[in-house]
C-alpha cells in the first residue's frame, strides 16, 4: 500500500486520463446530468479503493460505472414507483392540518405591519430575549419593549376581530434578559 501522497498523485493522473472515458460511457447510458453524477461517483469509488484499482485501470472504472449506473436505475425505479402510488392517493380539500392547529394565525399576522411580525417573529419562532431582539433590530431594549406591547395590542385586536370579539388570552410578559 503506498503513502497518501502516492495515491493522491495516482489518483490524479488515473483521473486526468480516464474520466473522459468514463464520462463518454456513462452519456451512451444515461442523460448529461446523470452521466456527470454516475462519473463523479465511479472516481470516488476509485478515490476510496486505490489499493484495488489495477494497472490497466479502464475495465476496473467501467465495471464500478456500471454498478453505480445499476445503482441509479433502481433509485429511479423506486422514485417512479413512489410518485406513481402518491399520484393515485385521493385529494383531500379542506383545511389543512398546520392551519387548524395555528387557527389560520399567518392570515392575522399578515395583516400586521412588517415591523410588528419581524419582532413577534423574533421573539416567539427565533426564540430570542428581548434584550437579544434589540440587537437585531438595532434599537434599545426599552424601545423594544414599547414596540413589543404595541405590536401585541395589534395583535390582540386582530385575534379578537377574527374571533368575533372573544377576548383572547395573549400572554403580557416575554421573556426579558
Amino acid at each position: 500500500m503506498g503513502t497518501q501522497d502516492d495515491d493522491s498523485a495516482r489518483f490524479t493522473r488515473l483521473y486526468a486520463q480516464w474520466y473522459g472515458h468514463v464520462l463518454a460511457y456513462a452519456r451512451r447510458r444515461v442523460q448529461e446530468h446523470t452521466a456527470r453524477d454516475v462519473t463523479a461517483e465511479t472516481f470516488l469509488v476509485a478515490w476510496r479503493r486505490m489499493e484495488e484499482v489495477p494497472d490497466d485501470p479502464l475495465p476496473w472504472l467501467y465495471g464500478v460505472a456500471r454498478r453505480v449506473l445499476a445503482n441509479e436505475t433502481r433509485r429511479a425505479a423506486r422514485a417512479d414507483r413512489l410518485a406513481g402510488k402518491v399520484a393515485r392517493q385521493p385529494v383531500q380539500h379542506g383545511p389543512d392540518t398546520a392551519d387548524r392547529v395555528t387557527g389560520g394565525i399567518d392570515d392575522v399576522l399578515t395583516a400586521l405591519p412588517e415591523a410588528d411580525r419581524e419582532l413577534l417573529r423574533l421573539l416567539a419562532w427565533e426564540d430570542l430575549s428581548t434584550a437579544q431582539a434589540a440587537k437585531v433590530l438595532g434599537c434599545r431594549p426599552a424601545t423594544l419593549a414599547v414596540r413589543l406591547h404595541r405590536a401585541r395590542r395589534r395583535l390582540r385586536a386582530l385575534l379578537d376581530q377574527r374571533a368575533g370579539s372573544r377576548p383572547s388570552t395573549f400572554p403580557e410578559s416575554s421573556k426579558v434578559s
